[in-house]
């Protein structure tokens, strides 16, 4: 019997990728190969790249030399977004031999035919319009989630972003396609499935690979509902302007959908919006905030924010900083601006300078602690349930409430991926909440 070939993975960026490279993996596995870890030694390495951080480009070159490190000869393929941005620029790093861009990554299995080492890597990536067939995708990371791809690409021309020009323009899979992944994914015994894509407001376009709409987010919301099997659905990352009431509305009385919303604000300053190309006015935020407070109190909201954009002086910046401190937000997610080629504002005027952009991007981060430590403490002596994962840290379980409040108890191995109900006592030392166990189990 020959011995099979294995393979590796390393994913950079987002959820979403985290998605996609589970679904290339079982690619390889249909073909017969044996999936191994990263850190193993493997006959073929694939490297799904970001385009978003800075980071990501530097981490690229470090994680090539790692995987030549445990085989000198493995093969080095490299797919994803910088792949589809960059290509040349990663073939051209020492030991990749095969670059894929946003529409080949899911054929790769056709492109290894010959493993041997090439001299400079081999390119293959579409003209971005090409990209417009939708491939679905799910991951399931650690036992205790999913993460579900519905959507991709972007038909929004924000002023900083790269994605639709690494994904393509905006399309979605097909209602039943999701509804058949996410069956799949709950026979697995997998409690919750955490919805992805790119813009995932926008579901519905390009659902039959045209601009037709059938669908809309809120109905695809209202069809997952109904899915059996699944205790708990999450959606990640809403544009505020389409995040509507009635997705608000009804989240609020659902079955699965948990009361936690992650919505991307970017800047405080509507001057700073507008320069963005935003499509919303910081008025627009206050309002969904206010509406999900309304009719979720208990709900955990997240806030991305990006400082130092071109133009951002002092005061605009303290505008943001005030804005998020009057707002009933749970936490940020704080994002310094990074140059990218080919967007509008890698050419504008008014460079922020690098030791302002870090010194900004502290004050707001030091407004995200003190935010979450706030929402956590509005929630002592309330009863939540909790799923937990499953990994030991120093003697510790962790596990989300389904408001995302984390919490922790001393390490119990039949508790991985088991939902319970619990009551929030207090706020340990390293952040995470202690609670007592109410006497029924999920």
């Amino acid at each position: 019997m020959e011995n099979k070939k294995k393979v590796a993975f390393y994913t950079l960026g987002c959820k979403l990728n985290f998605s996609e490279t589970s679904t290339i993996a079982r690619n390889f596995q249909d073909e017969g190969f044996d999936r191994v870890d990263f850190e193993e030694a493997a006959d073929i390495y694939v490297i799904n790249t970001c385009s978003v951080t800075d980071n990501a480009d530097k981490q690229f070159k470090q994680i090539v030399k790692k995987a030549l490190k445990r085989n000198d000869k493995a093969f080095v393929a490299a797919v994803g977004c910088y792949a589809q941005l960059k290509p040349e620029e990663l073939a051209a790093v020492d030991g990749v031999d095969l670059v894929l861009g946003a529409t080949e990554k899911f054929k790769i299995t056709d492109y290894i035919t010959d493993l041997s080492k090439n001299e400079m890597g081999e390119v293959h990536s579409c003209e971005i319009e090409e990209a417009d067939f939708y491939v679905g995708s799910y991951s399931i990371g650690d036992r205790t989630r999913a993460f579900l791809k519905v959507q991709d690409g972007c038909d929004y021309k924000c002023t900083y972003c790269t994605i639709p020009l690494a994904r393509g323009i905006s399309r979605s899979d097909a209602l039943e396609n999701v509804l058949k992944n996410a069956a799949e994914i709950s026979k697995q015994n997998i409690k919750e499935i955490v919805l992805t894509g790119v813009n995932i407001g926008d579901y519905g376009k390009g659902e039959f690979g045209n601009k037709k709409h059938e669908h809309t987010f809120l109905d695809l919301v209202k069809a997952l509902d109904e899915v059996e099997g699944i205790e708990r659905l999450r959606i990640s990352s809403i544009e505020p302007n389409l995040l509507k009431n009635e997705t608000i509305e009804f989240v609020a009385q659902s079955r699965t959908f948990v009361p936690h919303f992650h919505i991307p604000l970017q800047s405080g300053s509507n001057e700073i919006l507008k320069k963005m190309k935003r499509r919303y006015l910081r008025e627009v935020y206050t309002d969904r905030v206010s509406k999900i407070r309304e009719v979720m109190p208990h709900a955990c909201i997240g806030v991305d924010v990006i400082v130092g954009f071109p133009g951002e002086t002092d005061a605009h910046f303290l505008e943001t900083y005030h804005f998020l401190n009057d707002l009933d937000i749970s936490y940020l997610h704080v994002f310094t601006y990074s140059e990218r080629d080919n967007t509008e504002a890698a050419v504008m005027d008014g460079v922020v300078p690098m030791n302002v952009r870090n010194k900004r991007s502290k004050m707001l981060r030091g407004l995200s602690v003190k935010k979450r430590r706030a929402f956590y403490e509005s929630q002592i002596g309330t009863n939540r349930t909790v799923l937990f994962e499953s990994e030991n840290k120093e003697g510790y379980i962790h596990g989300f409430t389904e408001n995302y409040v984390k919490v922790k108890t001393p390490w119990n191995p039949e508790l991985v991926n088991t939902l319970h109900e619990i009551n929030l006592t207090k706020i340990d030392e390293d952040g995470a909440v202690r609670f007592e166990f109410l006497n029924v189990t999920v």
